[in-house]
């Protein structure tokens, strides 16, 4: 089979390109692989791609580089595809994309030159299947992938989580996909609800097992890794660790990441007198072996759209104190027996569950090794066969008579229910923001005198 990958930028760091590097290895071992990231700014990328896939891209951001685009069957992405040159001077650079949906956060870096690439790089595309990694990208093969293609559109954040706008621009142009694949149960639920005839399929993203032995669950040190930010909610971790060192004194909190949060999450460390037991550690790849040398993992987040540091937490051998917030940590850790599940945004309650664990060496161990059990239905080999089933499902589809007919009904009726529960939702948006303004002037101006 022929797959390949649509991606952003390919050469970045992130959860999506990290679980694309994931699936895409492991569908090398056995399938024809390719990705085609629309953007190149660095001259490697982040993450090490398998060698056998092929790796592509459309604009070159580099400092110097003319924009030509270029194609290697290595990481490296040397060589050039024969594009032409001088597309950093393009005209069509300056123009505002028509296909890319403003709504998408992306937007502004897309452009009038990014859909001519797209549609011209789509149209040539040798591959039976193609994949897009994020909702503007989804929308360019809806509108731009010729019908020989299934496609293929990734969810790695939620339906939920995003805009009304753009929930709006996904509605219109999903039901013209042949499936779309969510990280978790709820969130596909959420899809089925609110796009009524897509057809979709929840599967988790992949983890590789750790390279090197797991934790023993032994040393004293919580670990916390991701991105600084608001959404992570490190500021409760770092507040409830107050609490921790003040009853064990021994163990320390190691947090590795980077972000907008460092320098506010710096002087919290400060103000609470923590600096001999919480540590800001920085970013740093490979994960996994710094996971192995805790005990425990702590996740405090407010929303999380999967969760792959849980379960690379759990393939390094460690329990979970996680906060049950939607969608990812109830799908992925069972409470009481791979870790703890605790409310959002409750600092005593993650005190409370960290120092639980933290003081049953035998209970924390046991769970650390259900966890490292619970972590194989992650392993890229399970998670790879899953999307095979459904590529092959969808290719079968096309063999069958009548494929193209029910096809366009499908679109057809998506687009008008669609934009049928648009208006539905566009008025329940606007009946929201009524009341949430009603309730602030109401606070502001106290209650009412008889």
């Amino acid at each position: 089979m022929r797959i390949a990958f649509l991606m952003n930028n390919a050469y970045g760091i992130g959860g999506t390109i990290r679980t694309t590097c994931n699936l895409a290895g492991q569908l090398a071992a056995e399938h024809e692989v390719q990705i085609v990231s629309v953007f190149r700014d660095r001259d490697l990328p982040y993450f090490g791609y398998d060698p056998r896939i092929t790796l592509r891209h459309l604009l070159d951001l580099r400092p110097g580089s003319t924009g030509t685009s270029a194609t290697s069957a290595t990481s490296a992405g040397t060589g050039n595809s024969g594009s032409p040159a001088g597309l950093a001077d393009d005209p069509r650079r300056h123009r505002p994309s028509a296909v890319f949906p403003a709504s998408d956060r992306r937007h502004a870096a897309y452009s009038a030159l990014t859909d001519d690439l797209i549609g011209r790089c789509l149209a040539e595309l040798a591959a039976d299947v193609v994949v897009g990694t994020r909702p503007g990208l989804n929308v360019h093969l809806a509108r731009q992938a010729p019908r020989r293609l299934v496609r293929v559109a990734q969810e790695h954040l939620t339906l939920d989580t995003h805009s009304t706008r753009l929930v709006l621009a996904l509605r219109r142009h999903y039901p013209g996909l042949d499936a779309v694949t969510t990280t978790t149960e709820a969130d596909a639920v959420a899809y089925r609800r609110r796009m009524p005839g897509l057809r979709v399929t929840a599967i988790p993203n992949s983890v590789p097992a750790a390279e090197g032995p797991p934790s023993d669950c032994l040393a004293p040190v919580v670990v916390a890794a991701g991105r600084l930010t608001e959404a992570k909610r490190y500021d409760d971790l770092i507040r409830a660790f107050a609490t921790v060192c003040a009853a064990r004194p021994d163990w320390s909190l190691r947090l590795y990441g980077s972000g907008e949060k460092q320098a506010s999450l710096r002087a919290l460390i400060a103000e609470l007198g923590v600096g001999a037991h919480v540590t800001l550690m920085g970013p740093v790849s490979p994960l996994q072996p710094e996971l192995a040398k805790a005990s425990l993992l702590a996740v405090t987040s407010t929303v999380e759209s999967f969760g792959m540091t849980i379960v690379e937490g759990m393939r390094a051998g460690l329990p979970v104190v996680a906060t049950d917030c939607p969608l990812g940590p109830r799908e992925i850790v069972r409470d009481g027996v791979t870790g703890l599940l605790v409310p959002p945004r409750d600092t005593a309650a993650i005190a409370a569950a960290l120092l639980e664990l933290i003081e049953d060496d035998d209970r924390r161990r046991a769970m650390g090794r259900a966890a490292l059990a619970s972590a194989e239905r992650y392993d890229p080999a399970v998670i790879a066969a899953r999307h095979l089933a459904l590529f092959r499902s969808l290719l079968a589809d096309r063999a069958r008579p009548g494929f193209r007919y029910r096809a366009a009904l499908r679109a057809g009726v998506g687009r008008g229910l669609g934009a049928f529960l648009s208006v539905a939702d566009t008025a329940g948006a606007a009946r929201r923001k009524a009341q949430r303004m009603a309730e602030r002037m109401a606070s502001r101006t106290g209650p009412a005198r008889s």
